[in-house]
């Protein structure tokens, strides 16, 4: 299996060294291109990472078609928030987009995706919210970049709760939902274990895990 190659096509340096990081994470390699230079290199690229505030329309229909011609090539353009009212991703070429102001574990998500189309856990198991990344299918959540160690009943926690936003569980309920109807301990458990998760989450995160008062907790 050859080493994948991820091509950024930027006029400007703003994210360079972000993108060049995140793909020395990932194992591939990684080059930088102007728009007028690109077309050589990308019958040699596996991934495109395209700034769409360095292109034109019309820049980018030539460089949709021109990755047709490649046949493996992938796409991932960077969009500011501001235009993506004007985002077009194409019918033809596997793509995908994402804010610039996205954090790096949902940037890596992407990029994995588009490199290892099949080979790689399914965007449903994924959820993001803010600087976190729960991935559903392997029990991991990467906050800031960086996995966070929780036990196993501090992330079923977290995760039930992720997974059910807007809903509010008391503590019977959630005892019943995460620990399972053999447990026999005190409801107080759950508060042990919301506080612990809140903690390794950090303030921002942990604003979300909110507690009502005479009922219980919610995810919002």
């Amino acid at each position: 299996m050859h080493r994948k190659r991820v091509l950024y096509i930027q006029e400007g340096m703003q994210t360079y060294g972000r993108l060049a990081r995140l793909t020395a994470e990932l194992d591939a390699d990684f080059e930088l291109c102007s728009a007028a230079s690109a077309a050589s290199m990308l019958p040699m690229a596996d991934l495109v990472i395209c700034s769409l505030a360095d292109m034109h329309h019309e820049g980018v229909a030539e460089l949709e078609q021109k990755l047709r011609l490649a046949e493996n090539a992938s796409l991932l353009f960077v969009v500011e928030p501001d235009a993506l009212k004007t985002l077009r991703l194409p019918a033809h070429v596997r793509a995908d987009f994402a804010l610039s102001t996205s954090p790096d574990a949902e940037l890596l998500i992407r990029m994995r995706h588009l490199l290892w189309p099949g080979e790689e856990t399914a965007n449903s198991d994924f959820i993001a919210v803010d600087s976190m990344v729960i991935n559903l299918s392997t029990y991991q959540v990467i906050v800031d970049g960086s996995p966070v160690d929780f036990t196993y009943l501090e992330y079923a926690l977290l995760a039930f709760l992720v997974t059910h936003s807007g809903h509010v569980y008391s503590r019977d309920a959630l005892l019943s939902r995460v620990w399972g109807f053999d447990y026999f301990g005190g409801s107080r458990t759950v508060d042990v274990h919301v506080r612990r998760v809140r903690s390794k989450l950090g303030n921002d995160l942990a604003a979300h895990l909110r507690t009502v008062r005479g009922v219980g907790y919610m995810w919002e």
